[in-house]
């Protein structure tokens, strides 16, 4: 019934949809102007006072402001990309194109709306990637290299581009076709059957990510003997947690940016360290790390968010169920006689755009909340001096945003500002106008995965 109400005839999805991104582009927009005043600050904020000299604190201003006003050029772009898209109907004439390609040069036995849809979905893809070369190669040859932190080569960048999608092809033509072939053959119950294979598919990304993909990016090493490694596993085995291997990850080939994340199944663990952490960090101040890390497990923090992600993927399904057969919709974006099931999904999705805005910005408030109590954690293992200097070091030479407009942090930010959780953990300073950037200007931070 829900979805026979959705169905109405000259509905005007096309202009609800195109109006709910531009209304989000101005909002987001509105935001990054308040968080762009906070970046001409001249002063730090006073809980950094003590820490922070004022060259890395304008310099961390500089390098903010320069990714907002990249942040401004490319939202632009992607927003002209995305109104071009709709409002010209690429989407079905790039359907009709790929039909064409298909029934012209496809090998026998290659046909149907699963092969069609193969065939459209990675010339889709291939074409929005080839479009946002520019965005990439600026974003980390001109602007990541200007503040120090590319280490990556024009050669290696291209590599890691085609490895890319050599994977987006070996892995996404199975999955696709799986997603297709059950919508089609389970009738209209189909979403249970989605999510159950969405389950699937998340275990085995778990368990094959590590031993076949990220090896072909970067070079997983066994963590060598020593301080670090034996106060790593005393921390594992105080908290009972299933460590069955430590890596070091060369992170510093492409990046300064540094990290540290644990993976694996509930009863065989692994902890991953970044070079470049180890490199800047003192032994108790990268177990530190680990210890607000390890308290995301301890905390059911990581069990939590998968039951979450879970329950937001059936309900997605569940209410995709409703629009795959929505005809309006289809028409309003130009499909007026196929009606294919990755171009409902795809239109579905631009649809519950607004919604999921909503809960972006509730995860958002809940990973925050995670966050202190993962901070709260450490400091019961008594690594608060350790932890608070780590952030404190890494904050600088990741040169990091010093404060936030408290509506951008909002609507954006997954974890607390520094002065925040620095105030939290009841940090003062000891040394006035320390800076932690040491022997050099490397400029390590907590980039990828689940940050500090």
């Amino acid at each position: 019934r829900f979805g026979q109400y959705l169905d109405r005839p000259g509905f005007p999805w096309k202009k609800l949809i195109i109006g709910f991104q531009i209304f989000q582009y101005v909002f987001e927009g509105f935001l990054s102007l308040r968080q762009y005043k906070i970046l001409q600050q001249q002063k730090p904020p006073k809980t950094l006072e003590g820490e922070i000299k004022q060259e890395t604190f304008d310099k961390s201003q500089a390098y903010g402001r320069a990714k907002a006003q990249f942040g401004f050029v490319s939202g632009l772009y992607s927003q002209l990309q995305n109104f071009a898209t709709i409002y010209y109907d690429v989407l079905p004439m790039l359907w009709d194109l790929t039909g064409i390609w298909l029934y012209r040069y496809s090998p026998k036995g290659f046909a149907g709306e699963i092969a069609h849809t193969l065939i459209f979905f990675f010339t889709y893809n291939l074409i929005t990637t080839t479009i946002n070369l520019p965005v990439s190669y600026y974003s980390t040859f001109v602007l990541e290299a200007k503040f120090g932190f590319n280490k990556s080569t024009v050669t290696l960048w291209v590599t890691d581009l085609f490895k890319g999608q050599a994977l987006g092809i070996a892995l996404g033509a199975p999955l696709l076709s799986a997603f297709l072939a059950i919508i089609q053959k389970t009738g209209n119950s189909f979403f249970y059957y989605l999510f159950l294979f969405g389950i699937a598919v998340q275990l085995f990304a778990i368990t094959i990510y590590p031993i076949a993909i990220l090896p072909l990016f970067n070079k997983l090493s066994p963590l060598e003997e020593g301080a670090l490694k034996t106060g790593v596993e005393g921390l594992a085995k105080r908290l009972e947690f299933p460590l069955n291997s430590l890596f070091v990850i060369d992170g510093s080939k492409r990046s300064a940016h540094s990290n540290a994340y644990f993976y694996g199944l509930p009863w065989k663990k692994h902890i991953v360290i970044y070079d470049t952490l180890i490199e800047k960090s003192e032994t108790e101040e990268v177990v530190a790390v680990l210890s607000h890390e390890l308290g995301h497990w301890s905390l059911s923090h990581t069990t939590k968010l998968f039951g979450i992600a879970q329950i937001h993927m059936f309900y997605i399904f569940a209410l995709f169920s409703a629009f795959i057969n929505n005809r309006s919709l289809y028409r309003s974006f130009g499909f007026h006689k196929q009606f294919p099931i990755i171009i409902g999904f795809i239109l579905f999705s631009e649809a519950l755009a607004p919604m999921d805005t909503v809960v972006k910005l509730l995860m958002n408030i809940l990973s925050r909340k995670f966050e202190f109590e993962a901070d709260e954690f450490a400091v019961r293992l008594g690594y608060s001096t350790e932890l608070a200097k780590s952030l404190i070091k890494l904050q600088i030479q990741n040169l990091s945003t010093m404060d936030a407009d408290w509506m951008y942090a909002s609507y954006h930010f997954s974890h607390p500002i520094l002065p925040e959780r620095l105030g939290a953990l009841g940090w003062s300073s000891r040394e006035k106008k320390a800076d932690p950037r040491t022997a050099d200007d490397d400029k390590s931070s907590v980039a990828t995965g689940r940050e500090l």
